[in-house]
């Protein structure tokens, strides 16, 4: 009988490996993102509703990303991992890494999901903070995990040395910094004490989602460059305005990432992602200016809301918790009967609600929406629900600022 050759023993393994990483990805539970955390819904948003419940960016993705993707789309029926190597390059020369410490995904959700799975199970528990990003958790229940909630410092920081001491068993300690939802920023001071105090062979997975919009936020990448156990997770869905297109990085040493893969399956990523993520970090314009447009229009809001007496926690990203003082629950059906949906609610902080930073003129609408809340005006909305034309979304969407 012939022998197989060379190729068709490689064919075989790969069949063999994709085969297993699939079934590994079938059995690893719902991966939870933002939007489904939000409060979705099975109908589309009213006519003219003022959408800030996501932490998405009213901006969109940015011109340079929108010409990316009209130039790739005439390759849409083409597989083109070469542009996936062309983003994993650009990034990671702009920081300062090896090109195997990039992995890239469609967006930070999913490698958050595959590093809980990973380093967290029966035996090794899932630390993070309180209030904090629900889909760790999420994840560690699929691993079958304890799941441990420190609350946040005073100054709603992750409280690193409580996280040390609640769980000496760790194989995940995470931090969202800036915080979802505080907003609010953990000191790389105290993630370096976190991660040479932490458990052997646990790892730090740090969440840079928002640290874009930060001011006197220190990246944890050097932390990954002096080969320490950390992953670090960024994504385009935020500051870049590319939630709906899906993209973003998982950041670590190789043997580190090497265990999220086998999760994954596959990996394609959709082209017309990856030339617009490409696109985005070498347009070095973008970063400072949506940071100071979503700067200039939170703090008008916190100074309104200060003004008003209103309480809230001054934060450092594109979302706030703000206090309601009175079932947080009560507080959204009451804003939503007014076209203005705000986002959710945490069980530790019953009165607050999360509120994204929109357009100037959606923060105005949300402001009079919340006064009429707070001082028991009732108010109920007459539009009828109806799909929005792509083009009616697009103008909703982009703000005109001078």
């Amino acid at each position: 009988m012939r022998q197989p050759d060379a190729s068709h023993t490689v064919s075989r393994r790969c069949f063999l490996n994709l085969t297993l990483a699939a079934s590994a990805a079938a059995a690893c539970g719902t991966i939870f993102t933002e939007k489904l955390l939000a409060r979705t819904h099975d109908k589309p948003y009213p006519t003219d509703a003022v959408v800030i419940d996501a932490n998405e960016n009213p901006l969109g993705p940015s011109q340079a990303a929108r010409d990316a993707i009209a130039a790739i789309i005439a390759s849409g029926g083409r597989y083109s991992p070469w542009l996936t190597d062309e983003l994993i390059k650009t990034f990671a020369w702009m920081e300062g890494l090896p090109a195997d410490h990039v992995t890239v995904y469609p967006g930070s959700s999913e490698p958050l999901h595959y590093a809980v799975l990973a380093f967290a199970s029966p035996s090794r528990s899932f630390v993070s903070a309180d209030p904090g990003y629900e889909a760790g958790p999420h994840a560690a229940k699929s691993a079958g995990a304890r799941i441990v909630n420190v609350p946040l410092s005073k100054h709603y920081a992750h409280d690193v040395r409580a996280m040390l001491s609640a769980a000496p068993d760790a194989g995940v300690f995470y931090v969202c910094t800036p915080n979802n939802p505080t907003g609010t920023l953990t000191s790389h001071s105290d993630i370096e004490y976190l991660v040479e105090r932490k458990p052997q062979g646990s790892i730090v997975l740090v969440d840079e989602a928002y640290i874009h919009f930060a001011d006197g936020a220190t990246s944890t990448i050097d932390l990954v460059k002096a080969g320490k156990d950390v992953v670090v997770l960024r994504t385009f869905s935020k500051i870049y305005g590319m939630a709906g297109l899906r993209c973003g990085f998982a950041i670590g040493r190789p043997d580190l990432v090497a265990k999220l893969h086998s999760f994954q399956g596959w990996n394609a990523m959709p082209i017309t992602a990856i030339v617009a993520a490409t696109a985005s970090l070498k347009d070095t314009n973008l970063v400072p200016e949506r940071k100071r447009i979503n700067t200039t229009t939170r703090e008008a809001v916190f100074e309104w809301l200060r003004s008003n007496g209103y309480a809230f926690i001054p934060s450092q990203s594109n979302c706030f918790l703000l206090d309601t003082k009175r079932d947080g629950k009560q507080a959204l059906a009451a804003m939503e009967k007014q076209n203005v949906y705000v986002g959710r609610i945490w069980p530790v902080m019953p009165t607050y609600v999360r509120v994204t930073i929109g357009t100037p003129a959606e923060m105005n609408r949300f402001q009079a929406a919340f006064s009429n809340v707070m001082k028991g005006v009732v108010i109920s909305s007459v539009s009828r629900q109806r799909p929005m034309p792509a083009q009616y979304f697009d103008g909703l969407r982009r703000p005109s600022y001078s």
